[in-house]
């Protein structure tokens, strides 16, 4: 276990609490319309009988014991990548022992690209369908509001997306409070119904749910289509694990969390057995009249940090990718001086943003989007497992026999729901396969696309030792000062190099070669951040290290090379930089098309400069052309 992991009694309370309000949102909100649209939404739904009713929520509590409690929670949450959670940290996890197998290396790759698009597809659809939901109460409370339910809905939206760039650190400390009201909103909601029909409860037994499976094979295959609907929001424990550690959020969930959810669909299903017609909106329907516009309004605080929770994961995702080299360099703000996760990435966010509105206007209710969202949830699962049985094999060094058994019995269950959901393909289904086909092929082409441009620019440049014995016996005029020349390949002249002696016929005193490189672990200590070289002729091989979630600021790193005997003097340094200007050619290294979008990717990337925080006014950009 991970220092991170080991949580100091006196702040347990706090840090539970504040996991309440950042992890749990999403699979909070799913009793807006779990119920509602088993058994009443798509071409096959169930029908509304009693023995129906206790195999469904048979199913929804056993849904959230297997694929949360076992499977996330017990067992995926301890596969942590020095305390860091996520699928990017377990496809770095899983890339650790796989240098010398290629194909497995190529295989996390793709699973963690694939991951990746099925998180983005969930974080467009997440804010969508909660907001939408929560909003939709207003129908019951005020029938004349019902046009009213998108214009507030896309107001809600972008006043959300709108305040990111703000920070949420000014009303973080609200979400926990907010959620433990809602959640003991729910809770006291589902015993104020269970109490009226209590033999509802024997639905906890799960010979009701393999009873409806038996008896209604077909529907409830397809029923487990809207059953997943409960368990969305499973990865954001693990994904969020690295801001709290692994107690709290097992404190949260199986002291709070997991009582008040089943409560509250055991609530939901003992009023639709009393009264059929509740059906239309079940959750809203179990609190008293009066308390219905309340409940409205906390629901909609409850979806906004819901999708508060997505944004910020999609955030923090993103950069995770984008260090690891599957998206094109981004601009990265930081929020919080004293949080180093609380980031904002404006791609990002008005990206999402659009589509997350395209989705409100062109579906129109969450029942429409409820047949979209469920593609991407498990699409995520099934890969989840993937990656976590190779962690489980390779890393931890489990038997073959131990692993296959486990992760079989987790695809059994994501490939069920899986499966179930491919039948809802044309009812909404193809959105996040789109979104994902879309997302997917650009991840692929910018880490395809990276890998070969680097191979051309490797092959084409001179050997680093040859061109510095050349230097050595004709040597250039050496002017005062010391020239950094950054390149991703150390045993190569960096082109800029070669462009500026070729040009300017001068060489700094001190010549340093820098690479900076990122790993597979979530941060580097300072200790081992930078490698310094000693080579002839006062030139330096220094590498930074950073690990995926590292804040990249060179200046400040290379005052560390000073530890190892080169001291740089910052105002008398300059930074040397290579502007590639790419040309695509044809051949078979790559299809043209895809060399294409890679240009177009390329082009639009965030600079160095940026990127690594180097001063601007000592900064030195040399251009050339590059045909691949």
């Amino acid at each position: 276990m991970s220092d991170s992991n080991v949580v100091k009694k006196s702040k347990l309370p706090a840090l539970t609490l504040a996991a309440l309000g950042v992890v749990f949102g999403d699979i909070g909100t799913s009793p807006l319309y779990t119920i509602k649209e088993v058994f009443s939404a798509g071409a096959h739904p169930v029908h509304l009988t009693p023995d129906n009713i206790f195999g469904i929520l048979s199913m929804i509590v056993w849904a959230l014991i297997m694929v949360v409690s076992v499977k996330y929670v017990a067992f995926i949450m301890r596969a942590d990548n020095r305390g860091e959670g996520g699928i990017m940290a377990l496809v770095s996890l899983a890339s650790q022992n796989t240098n010398r197998r290629p194909e497995l290396r190529k295989l996390v790759i793709i699973l963690g690209i694939l991951g990746a698009c099925m998180f983005y597809s969930d974080g467009m659809i997440t804010p969508a369908i909660s907001v939408l939901s929560a909003i939709e109460g207003l129908e019951l409370s005020a029938p004349a509001l019902h046009p009213l339910i998108i214009p507030i809905t896309l107001l809600v939206l972008f006043v959300l997306f709108w305040a990111q760039s703000k920070g949420t650190a000014v009303v973080g400390y609200l979400f926990g409070p907010i959620m433990f009201l809602w959640f003991g909103t729910l809770g006291t909601l589902g015993i104020m119904n269970v109490a009226q029909h209590p033999e509802i409860l024997q639905a906890l037994n799960p010979s009701y749910a393999l009873a409806f499976l038996q008896h209604n094979t077909w529907i409830a295959f397809v029923a487990l289509g809207a059953v997943v609907l409960a368990v969305t929001g499973a990865e954001a424990l693990y994904a969020d694990m690295g801001h709290f550690g692994r107690l709290p959020v097992r404190l949260a969930w199986f002291g709070f969390v997991l009582p008040a959810l089943i409560l509250n669909y055991f609530g939901q299903g003992a009023l639709v057995l009393l009264n059929p017609e509740a059906i239309k909106n079940p959750f809203y329907l179990l609190a008293p009249q009066w308390l219905l516009f309340p409940l409205i309004v906390l629901a909609t605080l409850a979806a906004v940090i819901a999708s508060q929770a997505v944004i910020t994961g999609a955030f923090s995702v993103s950069r995770q990718a984008l260090q690891l080299g599957f998206i094109p360099r981004m601009h990265v703000e930081h929020t919080s001086e004293s949080e180093e996760g609380q980031i904002y990435m404006p791609r990002v966010n008005w990206g999402l943003m659009i589509a997350v509105m395209v989705l409100v206007l062109t579906f129109k209710s969450s029942g429409n989007l409820a047949a979209a969202y469920g593609i991407a949830v498990t699409g995520d699962m099934v890969i989840t497992s993937l990656l976590a049985g190779i962690v489980f094999h390779s890393i931890w060094g489990w038997g073959k026999i131990r692993t296959i058994a486990l992760i079989t019995t987790f695809l059994v269950i994501d490939i069920a729901f899986f499966s179930a959901n491919v039948l809802k393909i044309p009812e909404g289904g193809w959105v996040p396969l789109v979104l994902g086909t879309c997302i997917f092929t650009l991840m692929l082409t910018w880490k395809s696309g990276r890998s070969k441009l680097f191979e051309h620019m490797k092959n084409e440049s001179m050997e680093l030792n040859s061109f510095i014995q050349a230097i050595g016996a004709h040597p250039p005029t050496r002017v005062p000062g010391n020239a950094i020349f950054m390149t991703p390949n150390p045993d190569g002249v960096p082109h800029s190099m070669l462009h500026n002696l070729k040009h300017n016929k001068v060489l700094h005193e001190k010549v340093i070669i820098l690479t900076a490189k990122f790993t597979d672990f979530p941060h580097t200590s300072t200790e081992e951040r930078v490698i310094v070289e000693s080579l002839p002729y006062e030139f330096y091989r220094v590498t930074v290290r950073y690990g995926f979630k590292d804040e990249p600021n060179l200046p400040e790193d290379l005052k560390l090379c000073a530890q190892q005997g080169l001291a740089l003097d910052e105002m008398d340094t300059s930074y040397f930089v290579g502007k590639e200007i790419l040309i695509a050619q044809h051949d078979n290294s790559m299809a043209y098309w895809r060399k294409k979008i890679f240009i177009g990717l390329f082009r639009s990337a965030e600079t160095i400069t940026n990127q690594f925080k180097l001063p601007p006014n000592r900064v030195v950009e040399l251009g050339s052309q590059v045909s691949f």
